[in-house]
Parts: structure tokens; sequence; C-alpha cells
């Protein structure tokens, strides 16, 4: 099946943090707090698919403030953080908003992803994901993870849901 034929029945997109949203680093300073770099772009688009009427949240191995906080701030509609198995929270997202898994987009990009992007409708990782990840999805990246990866792929959701051209001319005309 295409991208484009699998991009139509997308209503949920959710996403890994380390990795995806950020470089996979963690930086911590001499006292202990945990410190992590966040592209902005990716902040960006995910208000716009809010608008257009996405439900967007993040599904997190790590237990991390600075994520929870980063979460918040992007007024997910959901985030789960410490997650070692993300399939338990994926089932209860497809339960919670009664949907399959051909309306979810995922993008991960570690072994731990894989449960989910081996299910869902659409499935993305990062340009810098290892091999054996980037066999089992729909789309890779050109950027890297923490560098636009998440636009990328919500942008090639809006575009090929007819929404993209629509948020362009938004701000082409100042309607925005």
């Amino acid at each position: 099946m295409s991208i484009k034929h699998k991009t139509g029945s997308i209503k949920l997109i959710a996403f890994d943090v380390d990795g995806v949203l950020t470089d996979g680093g963690i930086i911590y300073d001499n006292s202990g707090m945990e410190i992590k770099r966040f592209n902005v772009k990716d902040g960006q688009i995910i208000a716009h698919l809010k608008k257009s009427g996405f439900i967007v949240g993040a599904i997190t191995g790590r237990d991390s403030q600075v994520v929870k906080n980063r979460c918040e701030e992007l007024k997910l509609d959901f985030h789960y953080h410490g997650s070692s198995d993300k399939l338990v929270q994926y089932e209860k997202i497809k339960a919670d908003y009664a949907l399959d898994d051909e309306h979810i987009a995922y993008m991960g990009d570690d072994i731990i992803d894989l449960p989910i992007l081996t299910r869902c409708g659409l499935s993305a990782t990062p340009q810098d994901a290892r091999t054996y990840i980037k066999e089992h999805v729909d789309y890779v990246s050109p950027s890297l993870g923490g560098h636009g990866a998440l636009r990328d792929f919500a942008d090639l959701i809006l575009k090929e849901q007819n929404l993209l051209d629509t948020i362009i001319k938004q701000y082409t005309k100042g309607e925005m």
C-alpha cells in the first residue's frame, strides 16, 4: 500500500521523544540536572497538527521531568513516560480514542519502538535510525532525530491530506 493511501486515514500522530524530538543525547550538569535540546520546528508543526484536528502525543521510554515539561508546553493530547513496553500504551490509546491501527501514525527510532512501528497504519523513523529500524517503516525522514524529523513526517501527512497548503496560505495572506 502506498504512503499516499496510508496517510489518508491518519487521525492520530504519536512519537517517541529521545531520538525523535531530540538527538538522543542526554546532558547532565554538575548538580545532576538533565538538559535536552528540542527543535522548535517540531513544536511549531505540532500546534498546526492539533489545529487541523489531529490527536497528537508521545510515548517515551524514559521518565524525565524535562520531557514532561516539553510535552506540557506543546499541549500534547497524551504523553506516557517510563514506558518499557510501549505497546501497552499504544493499545490504551487505540481504546481511549476508539481508533484502529490504520488511523495511527507513529515515529520512533529504536528497538523499543518496533512493536508499534510494525502495527500502526503509517510508520516513520529519523534518518539516523539503525538500518534494521529503517527496514520496518514506511517513511525515513531526510532529517536526523532532534533536527526536524517529526516536522518532515507531519508535513508529509498534512500535504497528503491536502492540509499543508491551507496552513501555508494562512501565513502568506497574514491570516494567522
